[in-house]
């Protein structure tokens, strides 16, 4: 009897706010393995402005714009190595996931979002958008 073939992984979504947008430094759509675009969203939330790049607390006061891909969890695994996501207090970034709504659905999102202390004297970006920062 043959193998019968192992059933497609559900699929992951993230949630981009920043250099992982398209034309951004860490931009996604130049990644391997390469995401699927679904479309562009917004999440309730505050964007910081941390130098090279912004983080975002998911707090209310704001929306925040991005961009939502579909991603392999190989994917995944790069992603956590640019946002430097490693089991401990001390990160920098944790990931979450997230309801978020985009092109007509609501889609589970991981987001990375920055740790308070991370965030604490930095300056908001009232756009909510890093790229027009």
């Amino acid at each position: 009897m043959p193998d019968s073939p192992l059933p497609d992984a559900p699929a992951r979504y993230v949630f981009v706010y920043g250099t992982l947008r398209h034309g951004g430094s860490n931009d996604i759509t130049r990644l391997w393995p390469a995401p699927t675009w679904v479309g562009t969203a917004s999440v309730e939330g505050v964007l910081y402005h941390l130098g090279a790049y912004p983080g975002l607390r998911l707090q209310g006061g704001g929306q925040v714009c991005g961009e939502v891909y579909r991603i392999p969890q190989a994917l995944e695994a790069v992603l956590d190595r640019i946002e430097d996501i490693t089991p401990g207090p001390g990160d920098e970034y944790g990931k979450r996931e997230l309801l978020v709504e985009v092109a007509g659905h609501r889609l589970p999102c991981l987001v990375y979002e920055v740790a308070p202390w991370r965030c604490a004297a930095a300056p908001r970006i009232a756009s909510g958008d890093w790229l027009q920062a």
